[in-house]
């Protein structure tokens, strides 16, 4: 369990790290408005964001086993791990074909899929960050799919950039709890 609880904790670091390389786009020029152009849109300006993107993917694939290892046994602890590696997937495909909305829409599916099986079988003082987070999961979606009708000038880059920064943290909340919860028990 010890050296599952390690690489899952290693490979999660790694993931939120990458998944974060967007914070990069105030060094590195890329001739796109934070307020307006969609964090999406970074993918295209410059081949650090695809590269990043993709080492996300993959460590939060990677992530995977590792956290079933760890997870509960009952479903909706699978479930979250499950989510993880998905969403991972979906980050590599983001990488190898960004701009793809089927792809969006389905990261943001399976980000709240992922963040409800929080709340259903995390503990109760964890489960308060869990509803939390889900909440603002489902607020920053909204804003995001409202701003994308509305077109340009409606603060889509603000939204977007807000919406990373949520699923970092509640991915980040995750990790400290991989770290703190005991060890599962198997029967």
């Amino acid at each position: 369990m010890r050296a599952a609880r390690i690489a899952a904790v290693v490979l999660f670091i790694v993931g939120l790290a990458a998944y974060s390389a967007w914070l990069l786009e105030f060094v590195v020029p890329t001739g796109l408005s934070s307020l307006q152009s969609p964090a999406e849109d970074l993918l295209g300006a410059d081949p650090v964001f695809r590269v990043a993107r993709g080492v996300a993917g993959l460590a939060f694939v990677l992530s995977g086993p590792p956290l079933m290892r760890l997870a509960p046994v009952h479903w909706t602890g699978r479930l979250s791990a499950i989510a993880v590696c998905l969403f991972g997937f979906l980050m590599l495909a983001d990488a190898a074909w960004p701009g793809t909305r089927l792809i969006d829409v389905a990261a943001n599916l399976v980000f709240v899929a992922g963040a409800l099986s929080l709340v259903l079988w995390w503990p109760p003082r964890w489960r308060e960050w869990a509803v939390g987070g889900l909440a603002l999961v489902l607020v920053t979606w909204a804003l995001v799919f409202v701003a994308g009708l509305l077109g340009p000038g409606h603060l889509e880059g603000l939204f977007t950039r807000a919406q990373l920064v949520v699923r970092t943290v509640l991915l980040a909340v995750g990790v400290t709890y991989v770290l703190v919860m005991p060890a599962p028990r198997r029967l």
